[in-house]
């Protein structure tokens, strides 16, 4: 008698549900950015980030969003 489970790790299936989904939507993988920042700018944007009600990544994502690119 078979039961037809098999014993496996189920990430070794080869399937990827987030990675099929985002095939079929046609997003991109998003880009890291890094840079380095002085403590000092660092603890300032952070506080301005905050008194915004943001993140520094949505603050800066926002910002790029607004500059006049020709993509």
């Amino acid at each position: 008698m078979s039961s037809g489970l098999t014993a496996g790790r189920p990430s070794r299936t080869g399937s990827n549900p987030a990675k099929t989904l985002s095939i079929l939507a046609g997003d991109e993988k998003p880009a890291r950015v890094n840079f380095e920042l002085a403590p000092a700018k660092h603890r300032a944007l952070k506080a301005y980030a905050a008194s915004q009600g943001k993140t520094i990544k949505e603050l800066l994502t926002d910002y790029i969003d607004q500059l006049p690119l020709d993509v």
